[in-house]
């Protein structure tokens, strides 16, 4: 009487035996080195939330709405620089105070000031506005269309995908930023001398060390619009209405810069989100001014940490299934 022959180990490994191929059980290769587990464990966690952030991306920059607002962005400067080209050589650059006036008299001498000039007057509405778009549109419109169960069904993670939400409009922000610099750049130099750069404090630099200072001044306007971008992030999880998002987003940038010029409000005036927004005309000095620059980045980090985390408490509790 014959035994009954042994099953198959699980893998299909006989008993006793290695796996089809001559490789032993655990996927070592005979005489090699297992890989190691915490390599393997990043690599299975970063490129999961790369493709997702790609994703995420490429529906941000196909949607129409969005390529419009950027084709906006553009076409300001370029409505600027003609504007100041038509107007500066009959009554000159034009009198007033503040940053924006200064910004005024130093386009008529060079030209890379149009950047400068732009990203200030697109500052308190254009841009915020851009930025408010796509933030409260990143869960809400979710949300609202009824894919956030299903990006969910994926076993990504609510954390991570949050994640990939934020930076999503991080690289929305910063996109924006450089386009409107870049547009402005271009005029510019198309439409006025370029040269060695006049700050404000009077000090003369070269004109590569004025294009860095541009490149600081677009880092530090992207992080403003981050630290708008993670309000809208927290808005748009405690709502399923992209536009009340959206509203709500702006409604606090507006609020928050008409408190800023309201002198009854000095008290409170350093602790709103858009009082440190204009920084950066410490670069734009002889020496720099890095007390204001500090306190400017320590607002935004502060304001990103506190409604990212709001953002995260709601939306990791939130139910998506309806």
């Amino acid at each position: 009487m014959s035994t009954a022959e042994a099953p198959p180990l699980p893998g299909g490994v006989p008993p006793g035996g290695e796996p089809p191929g001559g490789e032993p059980p655990g996927g070592v290769p005979p005489g090699g080195v297992a890989p190691a587990a915490g390599g393997t464990a990043r690599r299975g966690v970063v490129r999961p939330w790369l493709r997702m952030l790609g994703s995420e991306l490429g529906l941000i920059f196909r949607r129409w709405r969005n390529l419009l607002l950027l084709a906006v962005l553009v076409g300001i400067p370029v409505l600027l620089g003609i504007a100041l080209r038509v107007s500066v050589p009959r009554g000159g650059p034009g009198n007033g105070s503040g940053l924006g006036a200064a910004f005024l008299f130093q386009v008529a001498g060079n030209g890379v000031f149009l950047a400068f000039l732009a990203l200030t007057i697109m500052l308190t509405l254009v841009l915020p506005l851009v930025v408010a778009v796509v933030a409260g549109d990143s869960l809400a419109g979710e949300a609202s269309a009824g894919t956030l169960r299903y990006l969910l069904a994926v076993p990504a993670g609510r954390s991570r995908l949050l994640s990939v939400k934020y930076a999503a409009i991080v690289v929305f922000a910063l996109t924006s930023c450089l386009l409107v610099a870049v547009s402005a750049l271009i005029m510019g130099v198309a439409l006025f001398p370029v040269g060695p750069v006049t700050l404000l404090s009077g000090t003369t630099v070269p004109l590569a060390e004025g294009l860095l200072r541009l490149v600081f001044v677009v880092l530090y306007v992207s992080a403003a619009m981050a630290m708008l971008g993670a309000i809208g992030l927290a808005i748009s999880s405690l709502t399923e209405h992209p536009i009340a998002a959206i509203a709500g987003i702006m409604i606090i940038a507006v609020a928050s810069e008409v408190a800023d010029n309201v002198p009854q409000f000095a008290v409170v005036q350093p602790y709103l989100p858009t009082h440190w927004w204009l920084a950066f005309d410490s670069l734009l000095r002889a020496p720099i001014d890095t007390t204001e620059l500090t306190h400017g980045l320590l607002s935004i980090g502060v304001y990103v940490v506190i409604f990212c985390s709001i953002a995260w408490a709601k939306f990791s509790n939130a139910d998506v299934t309806s």
